[in-house]
């Protein structure tokens, strides 16, 4: 019987880390944007911030690319490449949703648009 106890216990504990073992396995993407300030910047950190699996992630405003830590049984780069367009900027090769585009300020809109306030 206290074998057997003992057994179940040791079972328990072997699954228990093989879940949280899946669960810590981690992955950094570098994406493109169109950010343009640092108000673009500020709304897609705080955009993946609130997203599921995402640990971290930083805009770099010279390169636009932003780059992002996340865990991989909990998200997809291109479930992040997607929440980025929802709030308006180019993620590689998905585009902003229009009419989040249409309702970012003048200086986050993308040079060549008629709507761009240069900084």
């Amino acid at each position: 019987m206290k074998a057997r106890l003992v057994s179940v216990i040791l079972m328990t504990i072997l699954i228990a880390c093989q879940i949280q073992a899946q669960d810590t396995k981690k992955a950094s993407i570098a994406i493109q944007t169109s950010a343009q300030c640092e108000q673009c910047k500020e709304r897609i950190e705080k955009a993946l911030a609130f997203e599921k699996g995402i640990i971290s992630s930083n805009l770099d405003l010279e390169t636009k690319i932003v780059t992002v830590s996340f865990k991989t049984s909990k998200t997809s780069p291109e479930t992040i490449r997607k929440a980025i367009a929802a709030v308006g900027y180019d993620a590689d090769e998905v585009r902003a949703d229009v009419e989040a585009y249409e309702a970012l300020p003048g200086c986050c809109k993308k040079p060549g648009d008629p709507n761009h306030i240069p900084h």
